[in-house]
């Protein structure tokens, strides 16, 4: 599926600086904000964490 930023944000009610930052790997998207992008990208967001092995 080809989607736009602009689309993304509309569809999303995320901003599109929001949108354009997560792209760009600047931004630090709450939970929130990643869950209302992979809905409209018809993906779902799984929130267990997986165990790093740096820490």
């Amino acid at each position: 599926m080809a989607i736009t930023q602009r689309d993304l944000a509309g569809r999303s009610g995320v901003s599109l600086a929001t949108v354009k930052n997560i792209e760009r790997g600047t931004g630090n998207p709450s939970y929130s904000t990643l869950d209302k992008l992979f809905c409209v990208l018809g993906l779902e967001l799984d929130g267990r964490l997986k165990e790093n092995p740096m820490l």
